[in-house]
């Protein structure tokens, strides 16, 4: 039987992990784990049967005034590693991480512009109001976006440009591998179709970085014909898009399932470097419906996978160097590689870096990194445990 974990990190940050879904009895748990600190800001990433209405009443109750975010995954995990059907909580300590939130709804019809025009505006509201102790202060922010809104695209690189070069990183909301409702959980209230960022200020150290685990060959497909709106590709290279792809992966196309599309992404190049472009599933006419935003023009390139496990161990390796150690890793780890990794079956050495590393976080429907929607990625924020 799985058991609850508790956490704690050289920086102060405090981790728990409740092994059901019963969200008072988690955060109540988490609350007594955090008795003997003030919480800068709470993280809860919680199996998607969890209540999000228990657990919004239950951070109101257990954090009054505490700035938190909560969502929905496909997977979750904790300083063991991975796991699923539990609730994750993360508290950042008040004296080294100073955070305000913001929520931006009903995602599927807000115009860009009107995201940059919010999103400056709050910034600009907490840089003229900076919390004593922190006025000089690096920051970062953070997206947790609902991962089935095929709004990622707009929001991601309306926030890039409001917060003019600070470190963007996170990831969609999931409901494990069923995509029908995600949510996340904001000054107490439940919210779909809705984008949340958390902009925070930190006196530790800190390295985002992304990582995966696929290079690029020579294998060119040009998106011919596809429904843009719907993420839909009907034609590669003037050919169905199904048959197309499986003939690429050596299969036929009535044998592509999500097994498949896991373990050979497609990559596409932009600015010089290549990232992931996943496929959700194969429909009934041909077409390929996709995790990312997709046009007609777009040349995507058929990927060949490096090591899952020790490509991950030498990028934790790299962000960790990079500030004398890491005191642990805030982690977005795409639903895919989980897949994949239980494909090959590498779970459970993966899940080992992840314990190794101090990975918390949670397994998503897309991840986010700078300007940029991602799958099959990793997205990660390295916290160090001296100050700066």
């Amino acid at each position: 039987m799985a058991r609850a974990v508790a956490q704690t990190y050289s920086c102060g940050a405090r981790c728990s992990v409740w092994p059901d879904v019963d969200a008072a009895a988690a955060v109540a748990f988490h609350a007594q784990h955090c008795s003997d600190m003030t919480p800068g800001l709470l993280l809860v990433f919680a199996a998607a049967t969890t209540d999000p209405h228990a657990l919004a009443a239950a951070l109101a109750a257990q954090f009054p005034g505490t700035p938190h975010i909560a969502c929905s995954t496909a997977g979750e995990i904790g300083p063991d590693g991975y796991a699923e059907g539990s609730i994750v909580s993360i508290a950042l300590p008040a004296d080294g991480f100073n955070a305000a939130t913001l929520a931006i709804e009903d995602l599927s019809s807000v115009e860009f512009a009107d995201i940059v025009h919010r999103v400056e505006r709050f910034r600009r509201d907490e840089a003229a109001n900076p919390s004593p102790g922190f006025e000089a202060s690096d920051a970062f922010a953070l997206t947790f976006i609902d991962g089935l809104s095929r709004r990622e695209e707009v929001f991601i690189s309306a926030i890039h440009r409001a917060l003019d070069g600070l470190p963007v990183l996170g990831g969609s909301t999931g409901d494990d591998l069923n995509f029908e409702r995600t949510w996340c959980v904001s000054d107490g209230r439940v919210l779909t179709d809705a984008g949340v960022l958390a902009l925070v200020r930190t006196k530790h150290q800190f390295s985002a970085f992304r990582h995966d685990n696929f290079e690029p060959t020579d294998v060119r497909l040009v998106v011919t014909a596809c429904d843009q709106e719907q993420r839909r590709v009907i034609e590669l290279n003037a050919a169905p898009a199904a048959h197309e792809y499986a003939d690429c992966i050596g299969v036929d196309a009535t044998e592509l399932d999500t097994m498949s599309f896991a373990s050979h992404p497609v990559v596409v190049k932009v600015g010089g470097e290549y990232y992931c472009r996943s496929i959700g599933h194969a429909n009934p006419d041909g077409s390929l419906t996709f995790f990312c935003a997709v046009e007609t023009g777009v040349v995507l390139t058929m990927s060949r996978s490096l090591h899952l496990v020790d490509s991950a161990r030498d990028a934790f390796r790299s962000a960790a160097g990079g500030l004398g150690g890491a005191d642990f890793v805030l982690g977005f780890d795409c639903a895919l590689r989980r897949l994949d990794a239980e494909n090959r079956q590498m779970k459970r050495e993966l899940s080992d870096v992840y314990r190794d590393f101090g990975v918390v976080g949670f397994n998503t429907f897309g991840e986010q990194y700078g300007a940029m929607h991602l799958n099959q990625t990793f997205t990660g924020l390295a916290i160090g445990a001296r100050t700066c």
